[in-house]
């Protein structure tokens, strides 16, 4: 398996542990490398934050859910194109960033996200 690959692996397994498995720490504890830098606004930086913030979503949303639709890498990047449900919420469309370190840990994380709204002006998806 090529580095890209392994790196898209590790990035959709903490993805999902985190997201869908509601397991933050665990995720957090076997593919984060020394540092975890957030750049999500409603997030705080570091581990602790991301752990608290997830826990706290799993919480307020049972049930919610990731799912992978594309999975993009270049360098020590992965990007994921990704349809997250919220239930008692609205779907949304992301796309997430993620930088890994030379030893193919995750360490940076941005991300994009946007409301599906309920009708389209093309009959296109956002997928």
């Amino acid at each position: 398996m090529s580095d890209l690959e392994k790196n898209k692996q590790t990035v959709t397994s903490f993805y999902d542990l985190m997201f869908n498995q509601c397991r933050p720490a665990e995720a957090i504890e076997k593919y984060t490398g020394a540092t975890y830098i957030q750049h999500n606004p409603a997030v705080s930086d570091g581990k602790a934050a991301f752990i608290d913030y997830f826990v706290r979503m799993a919480r307020e949303y049972p049930g919610k859910k990731v799912e992978f639709r594309r999975a993009i890498a270049e360098g020590n990047y992965v990007v994921l194109h990704c349809f997250q449900h919220w239930p008692g919420d609205r779907d949304w469309a992301g796309i997430d960033i993620f930088r890994l370190d030379d030893e193919g840990k995750i360490v940076e994380h941005w991300d994009v996200l946007q409301a599906i709204p309920e009708e389209s002006a093309n009959g296109n998806t956002m997928f």
